[in-house]
């Protein structure tokens, strides 16, 4: 029987799995508005919208309460400021859910997971246009490496293209200079002999 357990695992170790709402409650407090997969943002939801209804307190134990959860003081402020405000007459669902169907790869069913007034973004965003929350920095972080990488690349060509340029030119006048040399030094060499020929005077005297 499944008495008084609830939630779900997330294929995670129950301190893994704590760490990583706290990240995505972090993230969606932040930024309003992230993709995950679905299993995950409903395990979220529940753990964002807690943390919404104790800002509601506005006490200093609330906010040290929540300091427990949200380890960044700006989110926190913004959680207890901002969010706070916005929901002081609603009595919960602070946050929905968008199913974005499957990702390729894996197969993994996405959703979109917001909090309710956030509209700056189209809720029937696109999976390529929507706000990919945590992994984005890592996305950027990769398109950036690729550049660098890229970059490396070319001036790596370009040296070794150049330097190969100027082994085979060098490579090629060399023999072109030894093949001019050598008839030169032929010629002045058969030029030498004939005139040492040419300039003897044969003998006037007999033999007796």
């Amino acid at each position: 029987m499944k008495h008084r357990v609830a939630g779900r695992k997330l294929g995670r170790t129950s301190a893994h799995r704590l760490a990583l709402l706290r990240n995505l409650a972090t993230a969606l407090i932040e930024r309003e508005r992230i993709k995950t997969t679905l299993p995950k943002a409903k395990e979220l939801r529940r753990f964002a919208e807690k943390l919404v209804t104790l800002a509601k307190k506005e006490t200093l134990h609330a906010r040290r309460r929540a300091l427990r959860q949200i380890r960044d003081r700006r989110v926190v402020a913004k959680l207890f400021d901002t969010l706070s405000a916005r929901y002081g007459q609603r009595p919960g669902g602070y946050t929905r859910i968008i199913k974005l169907g499957p990702r390729r790869g894996d197969n993994a069913e996405l959703a979109l997971i917001e909090f309710v007034g956030a509209e700056s973004v189209s809720p029937a965003a696109s999976d390529e246009g929507a706000v990919e929350g945590v992994e984005q920095g890592a996305e950027a972080a990769k398109s950036a490496g690729k550049g660098a990488r890229r970059v490396g690349r070319v001036a790596k060509t370009g040296a070794r293209t150049g330097a190969g340029a100027k082994a085979k030119s060098g490579a090629a006048r060399a023999p072109k200079k030894a093949a001019r040399a050598k008839p030169v030094k032929a010629a002045a060499t058969a030029t030498k002999k004939t005139t040492k020929k040419v300039g003897r005077a044969p003998s006037s005297k007999k033999k007796a």
